[in-house]
């Protein structure tokens, strides 16, 4: 049976709040072989049928009526135009109301602000952009706000903090449905540099490296980052540009921000939150897999980037998805 995925849109939207999920939604629906086991797209707004986004793009929606009746997931996006969203009193009401008849409930950037604003999240951990966690905390004091995480799942609503992290969110949503292999396949096929999840904080290693311009370094860096667990002494990796290492290591620098040992050890701490996250293994076994030959240097490496233990690192990141079902009447009503 089709998942009926409804896309609440209005005046002034970020667009890639709603397109980035969307096209992780639709491009589930081109990789299944069972059509029907996919995703029904809606878009619905009071300001049906062509909705401006902030970006001056318009997209089409039907009006909020054709959102009635059982919803599978239920999306809100942020935008620049939120301040008049929230004001917006039948807007928030229909998304409380809509919240209650959906299995799940997922918002992108500001759009923690529309859940919150209509009373969903009091009690319940969310987070947003860094840039307005603080003010969704002072709006909001019933809400738990962690302005850490890039998305944050607590019972039936996940919220993402900004702009592109609705592109990981989604990709969660994908792998709680379909399975961790499906979700990986779509983040390959979007060419997404990593597959994030959600304990991993806003400002990560992935993004705070940045990508070469020069393709060799750049094809350096993609190779790194899928193959953590080999060895990877600088004349390797100037092999693999097809340069001198002394050459390599200067222009890895000057591209990259970085001595290419440093990268290295970035993409390891990251592959190892990844596993420490959504796994069981032993912290041996985790260092093994990232291409730590010693636990020891593991853990050395590990405190200095983190400021935790593996072991404390997991025990606050690690993320149990929930697979859940329609939310029945009784649970719609602690919802609100």
């Amino acid at each position: 049976m089709l998942r009926r995925i409804v896309v609440v849109v209005y005046s002034g939207v970020q667009v890639l709040d709603v397109t980035g999920p969307v096209e992780v939604f639709d491009t589930v629906n081109r990789f299944l072989a069972d059509p029907s086991a996919g995703y029904r797209i809606e878009c619905v707004s009071a300001g049906a049928p062509l909705v401006r986004t902030s970006a001056g793009l318009e997209i089409g929606a039907s009006p909020l009526e054709v959102g009635e009746g059982p919803v599978d997931t239920l999306l809100v996006p942020g935008g620049w135009s939120l301040h008049e969203a929230l004001v917006d009193r039948p807007l928030v009401e229909w998304i409380g109301r809509a919240a209650r008849r959906s299995r799940r409930v997922a918002s992108v950037c500001g759009g923690s602000f529309l859940l919150a604003e209509a009373g969903l999240l009091d009690g319940r951990r969310a987070t947003t952009h860094w840039a307005y966690c603080r003010e969704m905390a002072r709006r909001y004091p019933r809400v738990v706000v962690d302005p850490g995480p890039i998305f944050v799942w607590d019972g039936p609503f996940v919220t993402s903090a900004g702009v592109s992290t609705g592109i990981d969110m989604a990709l969660a949503l994908v792998e709680a449905d379909h399975g961790a292999d499906l979700a990986l396949e779509i983040a390959r096929h979007l060419v997404l540099f990593f597959k994030r999840h959600g304990g991993q904080p806003q400002f990560s290693a992935v993004l705070d490296a940045q990508l070469a311009d020069r393709a060799p370094i750049r094809a350096v860096q993609e190779w790194v980052g899928a193959h953590v667990e080999h060895p990877m002494p600088v004349p390797v990796l100037a092999e693999r540009a097809r340069m001198s290492p002394r050459n390599f290591a200067r222009v890895f620098h000057r591209e990259v921000g970085m001595t290419p040992g440093q990268y290295v050890t970035r993409m390891r701490i990251a592959r190892a939150r990844d596993l420490l996250e959504s796994t069981d293994l032993p912290v041996g076994e985790v260092a093994q897999r990232c291409g730590f030959t010693r636990i020891e240097t593991f853990l050395r490496a590990f405190g200095r980037a983190m400021g935790l233990t593996p072991g404390a690192y997991r025990q606050r990141f690690q993320i149990l998805e929930p697979s859940g079902l329609m939310v029945d009447e009784a649970h719609a009503g602690r919802m609100s």
